[in-house]
């Protein structure tokens, strides 16, 4: 199989932590209530597991085609084959490096019988007949690896032609796919209220709440669908190492950047879904007023903590972005951006600390004026 050379340009991974996460969510949420659209197979769907997983017939999988079998065969076969090429390739390296010691005995005999030393003439025949058996293998090593490569080129070029005969085909057979599966209504499915409640922002109490509460909401939505880009990523890698032996050099560092500033991010978001670790153990049991007393007091830490964070990471930033550091891998991303998460996401949090202060001070004054998060959380 051909070798993948590609390497993820900065400025796509950059523009696609943007682009890609408000694009899904404009298309999550203006999408609207098909409730008629009830056919069992969609051909948006079938093209686009003829992208990502048509050589291992995923597709064909997806419209219950018997063809699955062929293509799944086929990709064993080029795993197999594979695997085949990596030990031609360790084989083909050892007989090249067997030639380079046979040429450098043949040049120290070559000095020797200039010198007219002792056994000279042994040592060269010695040295010739390693030459010879070294330049042996090393032509049986090209050999297999011409002959390995050969079968794997026929195999990929064997899925790459059903490949292109299927995204041909692909209309008729999703409306045959339709015609044999019956149309039936999807069951409803609903989600108990505790788990699947969300925080409503028009039930704050003030208008900083609310914009508050929505700003962090957005936010943790948008960073939500970076977990759909790695699973692209990590496809890709997989693909890249045992489909074609070429392992990327960048596919793991950008994901665990992306997971980490999604992190920081978030958190003003989880806040906000009273999601964060907490010991409630005697707090579940107060009163809501004495809930909001305890809030308020151990609000302290959480702003100690909250403007350690925006200050501390303020000046990472400002490091980074002043000597315009990079990772010290061969990607090189651009660290400033990701350390300019810490004080954002500090920024956010702290945000919704003094958005959940306002709110406790008021239950304080009256218990009735506003209800606090745990218990929007259960009643929505």
């Amino acid at each position: 199989m051909p070798e993948l050379n590609f390497v993820l340009p900065h400025w796509l991974y950059w523009g696609g932590l943007v682009i890609f996460p408000l694009i899904a969510w404009g298309l999550y949420h203006t999408r609207g209530k098909r409730a008629g659209d009830t056919a069992p197979v969609s051909l948006p769907v079938a093209y686009f597991l003829l992208l990502v997983g048509g050589f291992m017939g995923v597709h064909r999988l997806y419209l219950k085609s018997r063809w699955a079998v062929v293509f799944m065969l086929l990709f064993v076969g080029i795993l197999v084959t594979n695997v085949e090429v990596r030990q031609v390739r360790n084989e083909m390296s050892d007989a090249h490096n067997q030639v380079r010691l046979a040429e450098g005995k043949i040049r120290r005999a070559e000095k020797a019988m200039a010198r007219g030393r002792r056994n000279a003439e042994q040592k060269m025949e010695k040295a010739r007949a390693a030459m010879a058996q070294a330049r042996q293998e090393e032509a049986l090593a090209n050999d297999k690896g011409h002959e390995v490569e050969r079968v794997s080129q026929a195999l990929g070029g064997l899925v790459l032609l059903l490949l292109a005969i299927d995204a041909l085909l692909l209309p008729r057979l999703v409306r045959e796919a339709r015609a044999r599966e019956p149309e039936v209504s999807p069951p409803s499915f609903h989600c108990p209220e505790v788990e699947c409640g969300e925080h409503d922002p028009a039930r704050e109490p003030f208008l900083f709440n609310r914009m508050v509460s929505r700003l962090n909401g957005f936010v943790g939505e948008l960073v939500a669908w970076w977990s759909v880009l790695a699973v692209f990523v990590y496809y890709y890698e997989v693909i890249a190492r045992y489909v074609f032996n070429s392992p990327t050099n960048w596919a793991h560092e950008a994901m665990f950047l992306m997971f980490g500033m999604q992190y920081l991010l978030a958190g003003g978001y989880v806040l906000r879904e009273g999601a964060h670790v907490r010991v409630d153990v005697f707090y579940m049991h107060l009163s809501k007023r004495g809930k909001a007393l305890v809030d308020v007091l151990t609000s302290v830490f959480f702003f100690i903590f909250t403007l350690a964070l925006i200050w501390t990471g303020w000046t990472f930033f400002m490091d980074a972005y002043r000597v315009q550091e990079v990772s010290f891998t061969e990607w090189a991303v651009q660290y400033w951006p990701i350390k300019f998460a810490l004080p954002l996401g500090g920024l956010l949090l702290l945000l919704q600390g003094l958005a959940q202060l306002l709110k406790d001070i008021a239950v304080l004054r009256d218990p009735a004026a506003a209800e606090l998060d745990v218990e929007m959380r259960v009643g929505s």
